[in-house]
């Protein structure tokens, strides 16, 4: 009996921002449609737009953090998730490949402005990156967090419960 070859899954260019203050404190903002869901920002990258420029731009929608408050210290690439359930995003993305910077945040809390554009964050804090819980973030997306965290910090985050 011959079973039908799934297609491959196509993963969608994404950026993410892990932002560091001078107390060498991270950014996390809780999404405003899932209370407890702490996340760094992120978003697609539009065509015909490099990672960088995409980085920056989903910063100064989603925050109202302009590049000029920002320091590039490193990027890595290649992280990649599947959403769940089989979702599919634009009906053709069943998950994520991420570009993560790290950047120097150079402002002050006054720069940053949940309601830039379209309000995606009911608040946000900064934390030191052992202190960031993997029971924020949904399943699908621990393992990516779980490696940029051992990537960037050298940490290796408690597991939540249930994984």
């Amino acid at each position: 009996m011959d079973f039908p070859v799934a297609p491959p899954i196509l993963y969608r260019p994404n950026v993410a921002a892990i932002l560091m203050n001078a107390q060498d404190e991270i950014f996390v903002a809780e999404r405003i449609n899932i209370k407890g869901a702490w996340q760094f920002p992120q978003g697609g990258i539009d065509e015909g737009e490099d990672a960088e420029t995409a980085v920056f731009r989903e910063l100064a929608e989603e925050i109202g953090v302009t590049r000029d408050k920002l320091q590039i210290l490193q990027q890595r690439g290649g992280y990649r998730y599947a959403f769940a359930k089989n979702r599919l995003k634009y009906g053709i993305y069943g998950g994520q490949e991420q570009t993560y910077y790290l950047c120097r945040f150079l402002g002050t809390d006054a720069d940053i402005d949940l309601a830039a554009t379209h309000q995606e964050f009911a608040t946000c804090k900064w934390i030191q990156p052992r202190d960031f819980k993997m029971s924020w973030v949904p399943k699908f997306k621990r393992s990516v967090y779980r490696q940029v965290f051992a990537d960037f910090f050298q940490i290796d985050l408690e597991p939540a419960e249930g994984d």
